[in-house]
């Protein structure tokens, strides 16, 4: 049932490769995207619960029931079938992303659903070793010249359609236009 490795130590056979690691992966990383999510549902709830009795955390739930929070819920329920799987794909992103839908207060069944794709992706990335082959061609592509070169120019391409859209949709002018200020003489 048990192979003893190289360095002597004991692991289940179930646990070397295939089908059930890749199961058993999923819900790990199941179990621990909805535990991040909801500890970040638990501190907003905290902290808009404690928000009477303490002036720090009456601070904090004004940000919580600010525009931040809301533009971020908005977001992520628009996005969020988009965004939440793709952090999956990611080294560091992934907790931020989870704990933020539920900061945010996501609706739960939208952020699950949006979720298991990336658990499935996260599973089979780790049970089959893909990786360390993930890692190995991001840190060549970035790693080299002409890489980040390609990165550079993709982060400036999408940085300048934000900008553009932006600026499309609220249009300034240079000078404002100041109210007429109209006096009656007798």
């Amino acid at each position: 049932m048990r192979k003893l490795c190289k360095d002597k130590t004991m692991i289940p056979q179930w646990a070397s490769s295939g089908p059930p690691l890749i199961v058993f992966l999923f819900f790990v990383v199941f179990f621990r995207a909805q535990g991040t999510y909801w500890l970040g549902r638990a501190a907003a709830h905290g902290a808009l619960a404690s928000s009477e009795r303490n002036a720090f955390f009456a601070s904090i739930a004004r940000w919580f029931n600010g525009p931040a929070p809301k533009r971020g819920a908005a977001l992520l329920n628009r996005w969020g079938l988009l965004i939440i799987p793709l952090c999956f794909l990611t080294v560091g992103v992934q907790t931020a992303v989870n704990a933020g839908a539920g900061i945010v207060r996501m609706k739960w069944r939208t952020y699950t659903i949006a979720m298991i794709p990336g658990c499935i992706a996260w599973a089979f990335l780790y049970g089959l070793g893909l990786f360390a082959v993930w890692t190995a061609a991001i840190s060549a592509v970035t790693g080299s010249l002409p890489g980040r070169i390609i990165i550079a120019l993709i982060l400036t391409g999408i940085g300048a359609y934000v900008l553009i859209r932006r600026f499309r949709r609220h249009p300034t002018s240079s000078c404002e236009q100041l109210p007429t200020v109209r006096t009656t003489h007798d």
